[in-house]
């Protein structure tokens, strides 16, 4: 698959050759357990006990802990200062001028960028490792109706959909003499041409892609046939159900605690 519509690495791993499905339930279980289990600093044992280890499973560290890291930082950056220094009646750390930076605000922060990571990174481990017509025929054999299933995979191409369509138009604007490096007033002067043709030929594409699936038939009822035959191990709806049940118990658990 053409890397421009998808973030998927294909690697010779044992996680590629897992069922889509059980790669789903496994994003589903990180992505629940660093947003459901308490404590500041379980998301990130979560996303280095599991998280770290699948990816190395997958052959897929080095690209998955620079996408994350990308898509976290701002993220990071803004929680921290936004919630150090105007958390409510917290406890002074630092004092800068009228504005003080509070513990709690800080806790709060660390715990809240975990949970970004965590939630990144599942995502991310899900779509470096599974290709996405894999995943929509794997959701569609299981009986989920094919609209859903479109969604789903429709929302994990969007990402790198919007990089390549920026790129080539980037590629466009400077070939015909557009100024997009400089200083920082330059590369603001870039933004205009860029942002109008993104969203015109986002929009563009919607409806091509609209044309393509009504060509088809994809909203023709009854049963239809794939080239993809998706096999799978036979401990494997097993494996999906022990993850389905740990993740109904981390609910069961946080409520408890609660």
């Amino acid at each position: 698959m053409a890397q421009a519509f998808s973030l998927f690495a294909p690697r010779p791993s044992a996680l590629h050759r897992l069922h889509p499905l059980t790669k789903l339930s496994l994003a589903g279980f990180l992505f629940a357990a660093g947003l459901i289990l308490p404590g500041a600093l379980t998301p990130y044992f979560v996303f280095l006990i599991f998280a770290l280890p699948l990816a190395a499973l997958g052959k897929v560290t080095r690209e998955w802990v620079a996408a994350a890291w990308r898509v976290t930082l701002p993220f990071a950056i803004s929680v921290f200062l936004v919630q150090g220094f105007f958390w409510p009646r917290g406890t002074p750390l630092v004092f800068l001028g009228p504005l003080s930076l509070k513990s709690e605000g800080l806790v709060f922060a660390t715990t809240s960028t975990g949970r970004i990571l965590v939630v990144v990174g599942s995502f991310l481990l899900l779509a470096l490792t599974t290709r996405p017509d894999m995943l929509m025929r794997a959701l569609t054999q299981s009986g989920l109706p094919g609209s859903i299933a479109y969604i789903i995979v429709a929302t994990i191409q969007i990402v790198p959909r919007f990089q390549a369509k920026a790129a080539a138009i980037l590629d466009a604007q400077r070939a015909r003499g557009l100024e997009t490096e400089g200083n920082l007033v330059q590369r603001l002067r870039a933004i205009l041409p860029l942002v109008v043709p993104l969203v015109l030929g986002s929009l563009v594409d919607v409806e091509e892609r609209a044309i393509a699936i009504e060509a088809r038939a994809f909203n023709r009822p009854g049963p239809k046939t794939s080239l993809i035959e998706i096999t799978e191990a036979a401990w494997e709806p097993l494996l999906r159900w022990v993850i389905v049940g740990a993740m109904v118990g981390m609910v069961g658990l946080s409520v408890w605690l609660r």
